[in-house]
């Protein structure tokens, strides 16, 4: 079946409104925040119910036409580019909040509810949903559930994956499951609410999912410290996790601190510059306080800290956050090369010596920018694109470059992709993470779910 053939039948399932084939459209719904793929889709729909999906999905089978399920769009690994002529099957306007259990501590929402959205509804039942990053404003449930979301609290409250409780979804079979429901405990054989949670869209498309909250956390505060050395940093951060209730435990160099003052109107908060800095938020309470002071003074009096600012009220900590989450937005406009890596928060200083002696071989004259979640081992290393370069060379440069980078990670047994996923971006990469066999029985778990291969086709592996 032809496109025009395609699209009219769609158009007979969610109605012209709901399916868009102009070139704009198709423009801002084929990708995500890569911007390394020229985005190519054949049509975008927007579905508002589970059998309006599952009327999709069983078309996409009919005609062999792939589907790429698209959120917020907000990923930066080409998890969410359509550029093959696939269906893109938006769900920002499947996005209602369903049901609250104020007992069980848990709201079903659909697939297109944005995140800050769930934050909010959680607040105004004194209730907290913890999984949080600087796109919550625009990402979308769905899309944090299929790429298993970390963000800045992964040390205190877990990924995505820990908070969600039951899921439905629409297989690349066309066929719904329901799986979990909501249950602490269930073990019943496997829990295939576990193999969708992560999938990037490629086993089927979330139709429902049931979050759990829980309770707000005490008041906390905000520290930001300056440090001489990365090589600190783990000792730093071990003092603190092993004496105090850390919620965020986050790092970032003086160079990305000069991106932020450039782009924004922030002041630097410190008389003299750092080489690094850490930004630490934990639950406050006067013993709390008196443990975080003495282990400052400590390092203050020992050299380790050069420096450090404490929050006294909840606009100065939003404050120092921005010098940690203005970053990625700050050197956008140098179309960075972007690796989200992970090692054992144990080797972060042993991994970011040896790293920055291979960077600075392969990247000779290219300005690198590290920040990232200590407390998870989550390290964002981002290349910079010199402006004489071409796009496309610089990209294709960083590629090649990468398998040396990428060896250096798994010497360190550490993974290609933290929390952005594989996508198109690093498929090519997967072998560095993963194992033969354990690929094999990954392809062999998308078989099953998806016989077709129209879900996401393409993407992971």
């Amino acid at each position: 079946m032809k496109s025009f053939a395609i699209i009219s039948e769609l158009i007979k399932i969610l109605g012209e409104k709901n399916v868009l084939a102009d070139e704009e459209s198709r423009s801002i719904y084929g990708k995500d925040l890569t911007k390394n793929f020229k985005p190519d889709p054949m049509v975008i729909v927007f579905p508002k119910n589970e059998q309006e999906v599952i009327n999709i999905v069983q078309l996409a089978n009919a005609t062999n036409t792939g589907i790429v399920p698209s959120g917020g769009r907000t990923g930066y690994s080409g998890g969410a580019v359509s550029a093959s002529k696939e269906i893109v099957v938006s769900l920002e306007k499947f996005n209602r909040i369903l049901s609250f259990n104020s007992i069980d501590r848990q709201v079903k929402c659909e697939p297109g509810v944005i995140t800050k959205t769930i934050q909010d509804f959680a607040l105004n039942n004194n209730l907290h949903y913890p999984v949080d990053f600087s796109s919550s404003s625009s990402s979308q449930i769905g899309g944090n559930i299929a790429t298993n979301a970390g963000g800045i609290k992964v040390i205190r409250y877990g990924s995505t994956r820990n908070w969600i409780a039951g899921l439905k979804v629409i297989t690349g079979n066309g066929e719904l499951l329901n799986l979990n429901t909501g249950l602490a405990k269930n073990n019943s054989g496997y829990d295939l609410r576990h193999l969708f949670i992560g999938s990037e869209g490629t086993l089927g498309i979330i139709t429902e999912a049931t979050v759990q909250l829980t309770t707000i956390p005490h008041e906390t505060k905000v520290l930001l410290l300056g440090v001489s050395s990365k090589d600190h940093i783990t000792k730093i951060f071990n003092s603190f996790k092993s004496m105090s209730q850390i919620i965020a435990f986050e790092f970032f160099s003086e160079l990305a601190m000069q991106h932020i003052l450039r782009k924004t109107k922030l002041e630097h908060p410190f008389s003299i510059a750092s080489s690094f800095y850490i930004l630490i938020e934990y639950e406050s309470n006067d013993a709390q306080d008196k443990i975080c002071l003495e282990i400052l003074e400590k390092y203050l009096r020992e050299k380790i800290i050069n420096d450090a600012i404490f929050s006294s009220n909840i606009s100065q900590a939003k404050k120092l956050w921005r010098f940690r989450e203005e970053i990625s937005m700050s050197i956008s406009e140098y179309s960075p090369y972007k690796y989200d890596i992970a090692v054992l928060p144990s080797n972060i200083a042993a991994f970011m010596n040896d790293a920055n002696r291979l960077l600075h071989e392969i990247y000779p004259d290219m300005e690198i920018i590290w920040f990232g979640h200590v407390g998870d081992g989550n390290l964002h290393l981002n290349i910079l694109k010199p402006a004489k370069w071409l796009k496309e060379d610089f990209v294709s440069y960083c590629n090649l470059k990468s398998h040396e980078v990428y060896r250096l990670i798994h010497a360190y047994e550490g993974t290609i992709s933290a929390e952005h996923g594989v996508g198109l971006l690093k498929k090519s990469f997967l072998h560095y993470t993963k194992e033969k066999n354990e690929i094999s029985y990954m392809r062999a778990i998308k078989k099953i779910f998806d016989p077709k291969n129209i879900m996401n086709p393409g993407k992971i592996f």
